[in-house]
């Protein structure tokens, strides 16, 4: 029997010989170099290492994800690491044996002695497998398991529009490219195995999918992951607001103090620190990006409106006491002998006083205004607003997009891009 030839010198015998897994996102590794003593001939082993036949249905391959931890939320990197333990198993006839001829139930492999799905993780910038020689487990019936644990790190196309308050799902697309779909499909089922959610970011769902129509077989693993706030709402809206409170409070000093100007200059180059480093906590695409970027450029124009206000009607004071207005004609014709009129030196300064006071109490009333209106707007936008990101590149143009299946006219399975 094939099967007993090929399982049996390798289990039995501990004769195999195996290379190490190269690092990197594809999980395929070259087969045994050459027959150990023990198996008749090289093809033997050629043919262990094929798909296994399943007449004319592809080899179903159930496979388990299992998400042990989600860590390293980079929103500036658009990348997300996690930690993954795979369950793949799938019958191949070929291993079974008779028990009553050879009583062990179960056998243990060297993965690279036996045809195993090669992996490959679409977006995947980095993996690391933490077993590079996994061993699988064969039992009598030719059922065949093996366990993967990896951590990687993938890109994600996280949604900030409503940042810190943003929820996005990042996939996993795992790809058998040795394969094709009328040979091999996937059964995926994802498990969440999360226990501590002390973090920024927490996985909130999980799903798993199998695209339609696709010429490679594949599944995929989507993760929900939703964002507490916390951090992002201490470090960026209470200063924002505080900043804004304070500029109003520096409405209310009096118009001639001079310690209004150097207040209100000091929350102006405090603001724009803050706004510097806003801009680089915060990321930036081409479509889509945060509203707190907008929010706070609304909030630093308003603090530069106000600032400019106040430095102009203290300019405007300066000039006026440098320039006293003509005094009235019947002043003018006054007697020499008569004495100073203190009503009429200081009637110039006291007129624009009062100028002065009511331009400063209407645009406060319309700085206030513009403040409350800004608050309410940007509560509807956090709410109600939406954006549609860009269409990717590939998928932009009229040929691009991934290769997918269809059927043509005659009934026939043609091949054609999305």
């Amino acid at each position: 029997m094939l099967a007993l030839r090929l399982l049996l010198p390798l289990a039995l015998l501990g004769l195999g010989t195996t290379r190490p897994l190269v690092p990197g996102p594809s999980l395929r590794a070259p087969a045994v170099a050459w027959p150990p003593s023990g198996l008749n001939s090289p093809l033997e082993v050629h043919e262990g290492t094929q798909i296994p036949s399943n007449g004319s249905a592809p080899l179903l391959v159930a496979v388990q994800v299992f998400v042990t931890n989600v860590f390293n939320v980079d929103i500036l990197r658009y990348t997300v690491s996690s930690m993954l333990l795979l369950r793949l198993s799938w019958l191949d006839p070929r291993l079974a044996w008779n028990t009553s001829v050879h009583p062990r139930r179960v056998l243990t492999l060297p993965w690279d002695s036996l045809w195993t799905p090669g992996l490959t993780i679409q977006e995947a910038l980095w993996v690391d497998w933490q077993d590079p020689s996994p061993r699988a487990q064969v039992d009598q019936d030719g059922h065949v398991e093996l366990y993967l644990t990896l951590t990687t790190e993938t890109n994600c196309d996280f949604e900030l529009l409503h940042f810190p308050r943003d929820q996005s799902n990042c996939t996993l697309s795992f790809y058998a490219f040795s394969n094709t779909a009328t040979e091999l499909e996937f059964r995926p089922h994802v498990v969440n195995e999360i226990v501590s959610v002390k973090r920024e970011y927490v996985v909130r769902d999980l799903k798993s999918q199998v695209p339609p129509q696709q010429l490679v077989p594949c599944f995929r693993v989507s993760l929900h992951l939703q964002n507490t706030a916390l951090k992002a709402i201490l470090a960026l809206l209470v200063p924002g607001e505080a900043l804004l409170l304070a500029d109003l409070c520096g409405g209310l000093l009096p118009l001639q103090a001079a310690e209004r100007t150097a207040f209100k200059v000091t929350l102006l180059l405090g603001y724009l620190v803050f706004h510097s480093s806003l801009v680089q906590a915060l990321p930036s695409s081409s479509s889509c990006n945060p509203l707190l970027i907008h929010y706070f450029t609304v909030q630093l124009l308003l603090l530069f409106a106000s600032t400019m206000e106040t430095v102009l009607l203290a300019w405007d004071h300066r000039r006026a006491k440098r320039s006293p207005g003509p005094a009235p004609r019947g002043e003018q014709q006054a007697p020499e002998d008569a004495g100073p009129s203190p009503e009429g030196a200081t009637g110039g300064a006291g007129s624009w006083r009062s100028r002065a006071e009511a331009a400063d109490h209407a645009f406060f009333l319309l700085y206030l205004a513009g403040v409350a209106c800004s608050q309410f707007v940007f509560i509807g936008l956090w709410m109600w607003a939406t954006c549609k990101s860009d269409p990717a590149p590939g998928k932009a143009v009229p040929h691009g997009g991934q290769p997918q299946l269809y059927q043509g006219r005659a009934g026939g399975a043609d091949l054609g891009w999305a």
